[in-house]
């Protein structure tokens, strides 16, 4: 299935899933008010992503004086992307890894660790640099704020749910109150886990975009192959502190090693995602 067809249907899932719960538990003011209250809470995490992000993984931002190479493929890649130049930071630490952020092209960041430029060559670094310009060009930051606002809306209709049920609410059918109320418990389990489930697909088909965007930028699907490889077995080795909230930005998957199920991975299979790049042709 077509990954950007994937997204919108896995998209309209989450809608889907937001009116069903919003009209069993609190009509169309329920879904009103939880949805107003998530798009506040993504929207303005979105908004501010990039100074969070930044701040939080004491990234700086590095001047062409001070990174020429970095620079030199960064700007060579935005042209071949028809973008603008992002920013440039770099990321203090051994971990080999990378991400884009900010909320539009105008204001787009690309970030690598110091780990990442030591391990790559020159080809390799470009297939990530353009891996994550096509996040930016895909505009994945508000892919990806959408569906949180979603999932979250839905979370919190859950939480609703869960403290009717306690309180003896909800809504009943043919006046049978425990059948109300199990109803109230059940969703409040299953809708956040579904949300879960639902917005991390939606994560991962975005990286097969990104990787494909990536190759068809940089020319060198192959390249980004063998960085792709090159991270998964040093990010095994020497782990990343990431905080969870943010491992859906990098990459390659930064909680890797904690990672107990693929169904609620941030990411496809590293060994898929080669599989696929390999099986490309290069331009």
């Amino acid at each position: 299935m077509n990954n950007t067809f994937k997204t919108a249907l896995l998209l309209g899932a989450l809608t889907g899933l937001l009116l069903l719960i919003g009209g069993y538990f609190g009509g169309r003011n329920g879904v009103v008010i939880a949805f107003i209250f998530a798009v506040v809470m993504n929207f303005g995490s979105y908004w501010f992503s990039d100074k969070l992000v930044l701040r939080m993984y004491h990234a700086q931002e590095v001047s062409e004086n001070e990174a020429p190479e970095i620079y030199a493929v960064v700007r060579n890649l935005a042209l071949k992307a028809s973008l603008p130049m992002p920013r440039v930071y770099i990321i203090p630490g051994d971990t080999p890894n990378a991400f884009a952020t900010g909320r539009d092209e105008n204001h787009a960041v690309v970030a690598v660790t110091e780990g990442i430029l030591r391990i790559l060559n020159r080809e390799e670094l470009e297939g990530v640099l353009a891996h994550e310009l096509t996040h930016i060009k895909n505009k994945d930051m508000l892919v990806g704020s959408i569906a949180a606002t979603l999932a979250g809306a839905i979370v919190m209709l859950a939480n609703m749910a869960q403290w009717a049920a306690i309180f003896g609410g909800g809504r009943h059918d043919d006046g049978e109150e425990g059948g109300g109320t199990i109803g109230l418990i059940v969703m409040a389990i299953l809708a956040p886990l579904a949300a879960t489930i639902i917005q991390m697909a939606i994560s991962r088909s975005r990286e097969y975009l990104a990787d494909a965007g990536g190759a068809k930028i940089s020319g060198k699907p192959y390249s980004l192959a063998s960085a792709l490889e090159k991270l998964s077995r040093a990010s095994a080795a020497i782990p990343m502190n990431a905080n969870p909230s943010t491992a859906h930005m990098f990459i390659v998957n930064p909680l890797t090693a904690r990672s107990l199920m693929n169904l609620f991975s941030t990411h496809p299979p590293i060994e898929e995602r080669i599989a696929r790049l390999r099986s490309m042709r290069p331009a």
